[in-house]
């Protein structure tokens, strides 16, 4: 336990550290800010468009550069002659990933709340299972990049490659009803996709569509699987 409490301690260090951290929670919190002035209280688009962004820049970007650069600095490979085997720092880097989520969508959430007035969404059990179910889909996709990136300079790219499309289908850089009815539907099979609508749905008061929930959990399952067969510790 003491060691791996100090993991712990030296990993939210190093996280905290981390540009990118700070990018994740400052970019979507800055398109909230900017653009909350044309919201009202009943705003049911622009805060679910940015949590989304929140949990995808974590997801693509955060955590596979992360765990590619652990693996491509022999990190892992020191850990393993360890008692902390490498499997250790893989569900330490999930919590404290999920930790920087949760704090993130808490702070836009709140900013929301105390600068423009937006409720929080009328089915809270609903919003929650949304939000675990999308940031398990996300960090999935990110876990299958860091699996297959040589090195973290190529996870990054990979994660933003694959970012700005699937944001794009998603709704998340052009709002829904203006994009072609066949990207936006196409866009609603996406993961992100998938979560901004659920998103979009819980905050205006519905239940999440069966589909999008179907779609986020099967993304989160398989794709953690083929990322767990794929995954190299050196």
């Amino acid at each position: 336990m003491p060691a791996l409490t100090k993991l712990t301690t030296v990993e939210t260090k190093l996280l905290l550290r981390e540009p990118g951290s700070l990018v994740s929670v400052l970019i979507p919190l800055f398109i909230l800010v900017v653009f909350g002035s044309s919201i009202g209280p009943g705003d049911t688009v622009l805060l679910p468009m940015a949590l989304a962004i929140a949990v995808g820049l974590v997801g693509l970007y955060l955590l596979p550069t992360t765990m590619a650069s652990y693996r491509e600095h022999g990190i892992l490979r020191r850990l393993s002659t360890t008692p902390l085997r490498p499997a250790v720092i893989l569900a330490v880097q999930l919590v404290l990933q999920l930790v920087l989520v949760t704090a993130a969508c808490g702070l836009l959430m709140t900013a929301a709340t105390s600068l423009f007035g937006v409720g929080l969404p009328p089915r809270l059990p609903a919003a929650l299972l949304v939000f675990l179910l999308g940031t398990a889909a996300m960090f999935a996709i990110g876990l299958l990049i860091a699996a297959l990136a040589p090195n973290g300079r190529a996870a990054n790219g990979i994660g933003v490659l694959l970012y700005f499309p699937m944001a794009f289908l998603a709704g998340l850089i052009q709002p829904v009803d203006q994009m072609p009815a066949t990207l936006a539907r196409l866009g609603e099979y996406t993961p992100l996709g998938a979560f901004r609508s659920a998103l979009h749905q819980v905050w205006s008061g519905d239940a999440p569509s069966l589909l999008s929930l179907a779609l986020l959990a099967a993304y989160a399952v398989l794709l953690s699987a083929v990322a767990a067969r794929c995954f190299r510790w050196e």
